[in-house]
């Protein structure tokens, strides 16, 4: 699992030319999904790099939810390729909403537009088993919801893979990953912005009863009136959550 030594282009931070070696293996499947990457020096001794630089790379792809790292000298150490998209690009918006670069309501503007369109798009027979089976995972995650020693965090937590399982049904990855995304991005804003415990009361119930029309809806087969139950939910808890 080796590829040609790379070495830095003129002008080029030398830890570039691990990313981009690790981007052509992947490309090409010379590197796989649980496949685990070279140690640091075989990849500085490869590259023609220090292994700062090194660290520098694996950094980077930790952060771009491309692999995971776990350190120590055993088996288990190292760098291994995964896949979790959400993870680097909801690390890249969340820094760039904490600067206002990119303002709360563009994002919760763009979920409303990928989970509209998600539901509309939502393959809805209620004879295909992957539809079924993610409908009933959806109402369980409501069932948890309605835990009344739940904590905030944790409903928001539930109402988070809800959110996001609902958009798979849709058959797009691309979208489900945006969409997980998008909320990891706003969600402290979000649940910080909620005061105290009366208003998180009465806000919780109005959720609930909107998790549940949406559900039904979709039940029934109905992607378009999901769509619109969506469109106000989503609104409506982020106009008043940011008391407008």
């Amino acid at each position: 699992m080796t590829s040609e030594p790379r070495t830095p282009e003129p002008g080029a931070r030398a830890y570039e030319t691990v990313l981009e070696s690790i981007e052509e293996q992947l490309r090409s499947g010379m590197l796989q999904l649980g496949d685990r990457l070279p140690g640091e020096r075989a990849l500085a001794e490869t590259h023609g790099i220090s292994r700062a630089s090194v660290r520098d790379a694996i950094r980077i792809l930790d952060v771009l939810g491309v692999v995971k790292t776990a350190t120590g000298s055993g088996p288990g150490s190292g760098a291994v390729v995964v896949s979790n998209p959400a993870a680097g690009l909801a690390a890249a918006l969340r820094m760039h909403v904490a600067t206002r670069r990119l303002p709360v309501d563009d994002i919760v503007e763009s979920r409303v537009l990928l989970e509209t369109w998600a539901a509309r798009s939502a393959r809805l027979d209620q004879h295909d088993a992957a539809v079924r089976e993610k409908l009933t995972r959806a109402g369980e995650l409501l069932d948890a919801m309605e835990d009344p020693d739940l904590e905030r965090e944790g409903f928001h937590a539930l109402d988070a893979r809800f959110h996001v399982l609902l958009s798979s049904l849709a058959g797009n990855a691309v979208i489900e990953a945006m969409m997980e995304s998008l909320r990891l991005s706003i969600s402290g804003y979000v649940g910080e912005s909620v005061q105290g415990p009366a208003e998180w009361t009465a806000m919780v119930g109005v959720l609930r009863t909107q998790h549940r029309g949406i559900h039904a809806a979709l039940l029934a087969g109905d992607g378009n009136g999901a769509a619109e139950l969506l469109r106000e939910h989503i609104h409506w808890f982020h106009d008043d959550s940011s008391g407008r």
